[in-house]
């Protein structure tokens, strides 16, 4: 059987947690035959390895021509601190050490570039952006062969073959299968664990990518896919996958099983843990995905698994996204004439911004619908000028925002066949002096979503929490 397991930058933060991976490591392999091993960059807190790598760009393009030297001086320490507690001096310590050595002066070179041409685009980022991984995953690999586990560090840039949209790529799988397949299916054969970059991955030329947002989790999922894996682990420091967001009600607890398309609703609804793009892979080919808890790692977490239309129980989490704007396109003179929904998004498409949430009065006098609070004047100006004729002769009345909304998303595949769930929430809402502004539902009712005010997002969150 075979087991792909991605281990997240706290998983790998120190020589420590590096120590308490390799053990997992071993403990996978023994249990499973065949181990595909993904990792982040280093990522202790309160020091992450990729910030570093960004944020020394982002002062380099701005002129500075010192901070980022910082940067690369403290990355350096981060990185030998680890080797210095995990290898030895007899064993591979100083090639290890001469690598990362290299990898720092790579950066210190595009930076002092970007510096220079005062230009920093997505390619350059991209090619910077991954280089924790690439850092960490050559650390973990030698300690497993100094311990006596065969294990080789890989770059995904040899497996994972992408569009150039750089800073999110995305995968072409049928090249990329041919790849995995040709460079990971002889090293399990030889018993051989690949300890894989995470979040990069490179174009048809060669030139490096990055997964964007969830990288390195859409790098376990993809490579699951390619390898016809039984299951993939998303390692990380949390029991899986929670009723809430613990920090607006304490009480939240994990959750133990979910379907593709409950967790889908969660992470695009606001849930840290993971991001739909990750899961697509694994849906797509039935292979259960669970995430763990690298520092409880007898914890069963949670296991996502395809949907099965028996969803039973109800709710099963809370979510809520906040910092929105409800804007709102209003006139009588909307009643009946087509095309005003399609005008309306494509001037929201056309100012680039994403629509996380549509609500519609059934007598089409009204649109609303959710964006980030940032957006709402870009695209109230577009909508304005959109329908400047409508707006002048009174067909439109206004165009307007609610600022400062929440959107709370109550998600179960089990609402389907429970009678009274809606009216359950409303209660509970109306009960606590919650005003509800807008809702949505969607036909598959796995979702409810209200709209609040963002005053009252955590009111309306613990409440609804203690229906589930």
């Amino acid at each position: 059987m075979t087991l792909v397991m991605k281990f997240g930058g706290t998983s790998v933060g120190s020589a420590q947690a590096m120590r308490e991976t390799a053990v997992l490591i071993q403990q996978a392999q023994q249990e499973w035959g065949q181990v595909v091993v993904v990792a982040s960059g280093m990522g202790s807190k309160p020091v992450k390895v990729t910030d570093l790598l960004l944020n020394g760009a982002h002062t380099a393009v701005a002129g500075d021509g010192d901070t980022f030297k910082g940067y690369a001086e403290q990355m350096r320490q981060i990185h030998h601190e680890a080797i210095d507690g995990l290898l030895e001096p007899e064993g591979e310590r100083q090639a290890i050490m001469a690598e990362i050595d290299q990898f720092v002066r790579q950066y210190e070179r595009l930076c002092q570039a970007i510096c220079v041409l005062a230009e920093l685009t997505p390619r350059a980022l991209d090619a910077l952006g991954g280089m924790g991984e690439q850092m960490s995953v050559r650390i973990l690999a030698a300690y497993l062969r100094q311990i006596g586990f065969p294990a080789e560090a890989v770059d995904a840039t040899e497996l994972v073959v992408t569009d150039d949209n750089f800073l999110s790529a995305n995968p072409f799988m049928d090249l990329t299968e041919a790849k995995v397949t040709a460079r990971l299916q002889p090293l399990l054969d030889q018993g051989i664990t690949p300890i894989v970059t995470g979040f990069i991955g490179a174009t048809k030329a060669g030139t490096t990518t990055t997964l964007g947002r969830g990288g390195s989790d859409f790098s376990a999922a993809i490579l699951g896919q390619a390898l016809k894996a039984n299951e993939v682990w998303i390692w990380t420091d949390v029991d899986g996958v929670m009723t809430t967001d613990p920090r607006l009600v304490p009480s939240a607890r994990n959750i133990p099983t979910l379907t593709f398309r409950e967790v889908s609703e969660l992470a695009f609804y606001g849930a840290k843990v993971l991001h739909p793009k990750t899961i697509r892979p694994c849906v797509e080919n039935g292979i259960p995905l669970r995430i763990k808890n690298t520092f409880n790692p007898t914890h069963d977490g949670t296991v996502i698994v395809p949907d099965n239309g028996n969803g039973k129980g109800g709710i099963k989490a809370v979510t809520a996204i906040k910092n929105l704007s409800l804007l709102t396109v209003e006139g009588k003179g909307m009643l009946g004439v087509p095309g005003i929904a399609a005008r309306t998004f494509g001037a929201v498409a056309r100012s680039q911004v994403s629509v996380l949430l549509i609500s519609q009065a059934s007598s089409e006098q009204s649109i609303c619908f959710a964006t980030p609070e940032a957006t709402a004047d870009t695209v109230i100006a577009a909508l304005e000028a959109e329908f400047a004729t409508e707006i002048a002769r009174r067909d439109i009345d206004r165009i307007w925002a609610d600022h400062d909304v929440s959107i709370v998303t109550v998600v179960g595949a089990g609402m389907r066949g429970t009678p009274g769930i809606a009216g359950r929430l409303f209660s509970a809402l109306g009960n606590n002096g919650v005003n509800i502004i807008a809702i949505a539902q969607g036909s598959s009712e796995c979702s409810i979503s209200l709209v609040v005010d963002g005053e009252e997002t955590g009111t309306a969150v613990a409440h609804i929490h203690e229906l589930i």
